[in-house]
């Protein structure tokens, strides 16, 4: 007997999927946010530190993108209660990610930075700019426009990485699509459905970084 296809039982798991996209949505964006942070201080760090600190995070960068996400989830979620720090799922999911893409904005922002002209910095210098404002102003802000592209894909592998954070029981998506595929058996309908899900993110978020770049940088040239 053939298999019937049936997507009408999704109508009443409708509040559950909308709980995983939200899910997948607030740690995607929070991991990012807290990334970008740590990508631009960490960028500081590895050209205008002391040789000590700019070792320090460029062996943080090797660790985090020579070795498997999966593998660092485990280390927050199963591996920080040995020492008596314990995180729920969707914390420790949050902080592996963040961990995660931190590392490589940190390698992006330091290509911006290092793309700025020498002369663009001693013009700053001249004008009597103080080395936070020549670096927030002349450095950091053009540098931050010539990576848009790279850090906006950054954010959305970040969001379709996230669906690995179902394994620790972290409230996202793909979480949502196991939970109901043991419920109703129809596996091959429910990721259907969610991976055209995803794709659907990807392709809003990718038109909303287009309107965002050309309305943030329309004066910047």
């Amino acid at each position: 007997m053939g298999y019937e296809f049936d997507f009408s039982f999704l109508w009443n798991y409708g509040p559950l999927i909308v709980e995983g996209l939200l899910g997948t949505l607030i740690i995607s964006t929070v991991a990012t946010a807290i990334g970008m942070v740590i990508g631009v201080g960490g960028a500081a760090m590895r050209l205008y530190a002391g040789h000590f600190l700019s070792s320090l995070v460029g062996f943080y960068v090797e660790i985090v993108r020579n070795t498997p996400f999966l593998v660092q989830l485990f280390l927050f979620y199963f591996g920080l209660p040995l020492v008596g720090l314990r995180l729920d799922a969707n914390t420790s999911a949050v902080v592996a990610m963040a961990f995660n893409v931190g590392a490589y904005s940190i390698e992006i922002i330091r290509a911006g930075l290092v793309s700025i002209p020498q002369g663009q910095i001693e013009a700053g210098a001249a004008l009597g700019l103080s080395g936070y404002q020549i670096f927030r102003d002349v450095m950091l802000l053009p540098a931050l426009r010539g990576v848009y592209p790279s850090l906006t894909s950054q954010f959305i592998l970040v969001m379709l990485t996230s669906s690995v954070v179902s394994v620790v029981s972290a409230t996202d998506l793909t979480a949502a699509a196991n939970d109901i595929a043991s419920l109703t058996f129809h596996s091959f309908e429910i990721y259907v459905v969610i991976t055209l899900i995803y794709l659907l993110m990807t392709m809003v978020f990718v038109l909303l970084f287009d309107v965002i770049e050309r309305h943030l940088f329309r004066f910047a040239h």
